[in-house]
């Protein structure tokens, strides 16, 4: 092995094991902005490719802040692009699910914006609105922080935090325990196959909206089905070939349990609800089949 006398191989040694410290981290940042694990898996290995060729890494007082700091940043520009394209995507757009129950790290620190029904609300928030609201909410920042990364001061990041959460608070009721969200499911998936309406609308808000993200394929509602009657009875008329022998994977996507719809051993779909104490608020069924991996990839070892 060749001398190195400057050191650069230690160095970068040194820079990857502190990159590796907060990995998760940028990750968990990165996916609550984006709702995508592989537009976030890019903003990661983008922050790694600029921490390792920093000129003047060694100076950085605190590489953990740093870190963070260009990961948000190059989230809010990725926001941004991503809104553009979302707005030519066919049908509803949700959040790609993740399985939160292999990589419980990706929900450690804080719970709080993983849930797919937040991250669907939040996609109405500006990109700096956003960011803030996760590294408060998520991630327990201070707000002198939040200012910092930002680039603002700390008056402003607490109005962007407190702007966020008057949104997602107009958008929903206060939600239900897991526990409770997991028995609607599994109520609603009942009544849903028998095809009975009257059980569906008992389980329903009046206002219950049902969003299919499907990415354009066909047989996949491209509108939402809004209204306690529109929506049961557009559930309760499911053809039979869509529930003839399918399989039930009960999975814990983005901290909340969910049901994986597969049929010979392929997973087609994905479905989740929303719902507060008044009933079910909101049901997302995922069914593009490029958003279902991380999630499908539980199907040869969850028991159903």
């Amino acid at each position: 092995m060749h001398a190195d006398p400057d050191g650069t191989a230690a160095n970068l040694d040194e820079a990857a094991s502190i990159f590796a410290g907060v990995r998760r981290r940028l990750f968990g940042l990165a996916y609550r902005m984006l709702g995508s694990k592989a537009e976030a898996e890019d903003v990661v290995q983008e922050v790694w490719l600029r921490w390792q060729t920093y000129d003047e890494r060694s100076q950085v007082l605190d590489p953990a802040a740093f870190l963070v700091t260009t990961a948000v940043r190059l989230a809010i520009n990725a926001v941004q692009s991503a809104r553009a394209r979302r707005e030519t995507y066919i049908g509803p757009w949700l959040p790609e699910p993740v399985d939160t129950h292999a990589d419980p790290e990706l929900g450690a620190v804080r719970g709080e914006a993983l849930e797919i029904a937040v991250l669907f609300l939040l996609e109405k928030l500006s990109a700096t609105e956003r960011a803030a609201y996760v590294l408060r909410e998520a991630f327990d920042y201070a707000y002198s922080q939040i200012a910092a990364i930002l680039e603002i001061n700390e008056a402003n990041a607490r109005q962007l935090v407190t702007r966020a959460r008057t949104h997602l608070a107009s958008e929903r009721r206060t939600p239900v325990s897991p526990a409770e969200q997991r028995r609607l499911l599994g109520t609603f998936l009942k009544a849903a196959q028998a095809g009975d309406r009257t059980a569906l609308e008992s389980l329903f808000v009046a206002d219950i909206a049902n969003y299919s993200d499907g990415g354009g394929i066909r047989g996949v509602a491209r509108v939402p089905v809004v209204g306690r009657a529109t929506v049961a009875k557009f559930v309760a008329s499911f053809p039979e070939k869509f529930w003839g022998g399918v399989e039930f994977t009960w999975v814990e996507a983005n901290a909340r349990a969910s049901i994986l719809i597969s049929r010979d051993g392929k997973a087609f779909g994905l479905v989740t609800l929303d719902a507060s104490e008044q009933g079910i608020e909101r049901l997302l069924w995922v069914m593009n089949p490029a958003k279902l991996d991380d999630v499908a990839s539980c199907l040869g070892s969850a028991q159903r």
